[in-house]
């Protein structure tokens, strides 16, 4: 790919292809000559499908020469390998489904696609989306471009792809902190949309039945900048065509345009999870910036929801999930049960809403420590926070207050460590208040500064 344009956002791309500077077929060879170059390290794209894609290349630019308008026309891209793309393989890294075929695409890949995006293959997961690595016995793991002794996180292991250059944008999924994580530890932007907005056919595990999805798991897109975020939510968020019949989203305005009009509530401390000191010192660094520019900054409210219930009700429902699919550890709960808890799921979220009566955003952790190095243990996993030894799954703690609540959270990076890893906050907002967290995101990345990239060799 030409230097000046590996690294360049969708928008820029965009004015270079309107400009007729380059061609949706130059990028997408470039960018399948960047995947041929460095992938072979960071092993991030696993299905691929370049034949395909250099064919939908040249269908794009025929209807940019015709001058027909779509918001995605002519960019490459990728997918987490856990979507249906028609004519490609679906195994959510099982052995047993390694001759799974998709017959259609996902409602969201078909939208991804309508728009014009050239999807160059999919991206790598752990087995069932299970984990904060992706790592499965089909494709083997995947390695952050920051540090290849380290993990590109779990579950969208395409945050590597982004990062390093080989595609400007990913499109994966978050059920506990499966965009988030990998967007903080290689260094990218990456938003959790609020549940529901959108459609999540075609998005299941392959012996699943295709119906009503699982709960509290959302879709959303990884990027090198909030704008592209903003684009590719438009392009898929949005009823699912039969409802279209009926309704049809539209998500508010970001609450404001300047960072000074901003209230915002800093977390940098759970009562159950660990978080490392330079993450927090990360935090309230940029927490005093946002001060000094005429933010309105709290450390403290009574409004915040009790985090040890969320997490526990978070628990009970990400624990139901897995034992629909089998998991010998866990037991199907009761009915009634179940009903008890969406209950108490609905008390934390209106108390979350009235949170957001006072507060715009919430900054807290995207996860307690930057990337750590691969773990292939099974059973109790452990991580070093502040040179203590510390439960590894706990740190789910930090995915469930915007999981549990179905609220946009929007990870940007904030700063570096001393051993040159990325740090990413997750930005928390009001539910449906979306284009909220990406502005304020935005407006970061102005004041701040945004996604650097990787020391590749």
């Amino acid at each position: 790919m030409h230097t000046d344009l590996a690294y360049a956002t969708v928008g820029m791309l965009n004015d270079a292809l309107n400009r007729r500077e380059v061609s949706a077929v130059e990028l997408t060879d470039a960018a399948i000559a960047r995947i041929e170059r460095y992938d072979g390290a960071i092993n991030a794209v696993v299905v691929r499908d370049f034949a395909r894609a250099r064919e939908a290349a040249r269908k794009a630019d025929s209807e940019r020469a015709n001058d027909l308008a779509k918001p995605l026309l002519g960019i490459p891209m990728t997918v987490k390998e856990a979507n249906n793309v028609a004519g490609l393989k679906t195994t959510w890294g099982f052995p047993g489904f390694k001759d799974v075929v998709a017959s259609e695409d996902g409602v969201a890949i078909a939208r991804l696609k309508e728009a014009g995006a050239i999807i160059l293959g999919k991206t790598n997961v752990p087995t069932f989306l299970a984990d904060w690595q992706s790592n499965n016995p089909l494709f083997g793991r995947t390695n952050n471009p920051w540090d290849l002794t380290k993990t590109a996180g779990g579950s969208t292991g395409g945050a590597a792809a982004v990062a390093s250059g080989m595609v400007p944008l990913e499109f994966g999924s978050d059920l506990a902190g499966s965009i988030r994580v990998p967007a903080a530890f290689c260094g990218v932007y990456g938003h959790k949309p609020s549940f529901g907005i959108v459609p999540m056919r075609g998005f299941r595990p392959p012996a699943a039945p295709d119906g009503a999805g699982i709960p509290i798991s959302v879709l959303g897109p990884l990027a090198r900048s909030p704008d592209d975020l903003e684009l590719a939510l438009n392009v898929v968020a949005g009823p699912e065509p039969v409802e279209a019949a009926g309704y049809r989203l539209e998500l508010p305005k970001a609450r404001h345009e300047k960072l000074s009009d901003y209230r915002i509530l800093i977390l940098a401390a759970h009562p159950a999870a660990g978080v490392d000191a330079e993450i927090v010192a990360a935090l309230h660094g940029i927490s005093d910036e946002l001060a000094t520019r005429g933010a309105k900054v709290s450390r403290k409210s009574e409004l915040l929801p009790d985090l040890l219930e969320t997490l526990a009700c978070f628990g009970i429902i990400l624990g139901t999930v897995t034992s629909r699919g089998g998991a010998p550890q866990e037991q199907p709960m009761s009915v009634h049960a179940w009903m008890d808890t969406l209950d108490q799921q609905y008390a934390i979220r209106r108390k979350w809403a009235r949170l957001f009566a006072d507060f715009d955003v919430v900054l807290a952790p995207a996860f307690g420590v930057p990337a750590f190095a691969h773990d292939d243990s099974q059973g109790e996993r452990k991580l070093v926070i502040n040179g203590m030894s510390t439960d590894y799954g706990v740190q789910g703690a930090w995915s469930s207050m915007a999981g549990l609540a179905n609220l946009p959270a929007t990870v940007a990076p904030i700063a570096k460590t001393k051993a040159n890893l990325p740090v990413g906050i997750q930005i928390i907002g009001p539910y449906l208040g979306d284009r909220t967290t990406i502005q304020l995101a935005r407006l970061f990345e102005r004041e701040f500064g945004g996604f650097a990239p990787p020391p590749l060799r």
